[in-house]
């Protein structure tokens, strides 16, 4: 049914769960897996009063953020080849995780998106919002959420 499972992952205990089940739903489904990885932009550390001490250059910042990038994908990359599931991954830099969930599954064909939910209510919700909730909101395509 399904051919193309988006698993996007944040590197949490909860990713590596959701990244699991999916994984076996994909085998399950004879279907292959894309994982996605999305990091903050670059921006520069003010609140030193502007010390020198904490800067990271956008160069330095970019390295870093795909080494952090590759080191949570691997999770994906390594759970996939020991079920014997094909396995894409990408990584991208975007404010709004979930703009850049729904873009890379449209532009990737797929056709799930398997993700986590770290199950926020009230308060804290509405204070750091969703990624899930965002993504449920702009995509038709179907998502299973892990808890």
């Amino acid at each position: 049914m399904f051919r193309n499972i988006l698993v996007p992952t944040d590197g949490s205990a909860l990713s590596r769960k959701s990244i699991r089940q999916a994984v076996q739903f994909a085998k399950e489904q004879r279907a292959r897996v894309t994982g996605l990885h999305v990091v903050p932009p670059y921006r520069p550390d003010y609140r030193e009063e502007f010390s020198v001490r904490n800067f990271v250059s956008p160069q330095e910042y970019a390295l870093k953020a795909r080494a952090l990038a590759r080191k949570h994908l691997k999770v994906i990359e390594s759970a996939a080849a020991a079920a014997g599931v094909p396995c894409e991954t990408h990584h991208t830099a975007s404010s709004f995780p979930y703009d850049e969930i729904v873009r890379i599954a449209k532009n990737r064909k797929c056709d799930l998106i398997y993700m986590a939910s770290h199950g926020r209510r009230g308060i804290s919700r509405l204070l750091l919002g969703s990624e899930t909730s965002k993504v449920l909101s702009h995509t038709r395509l179907p998502v299973i959420v892990c808890r």
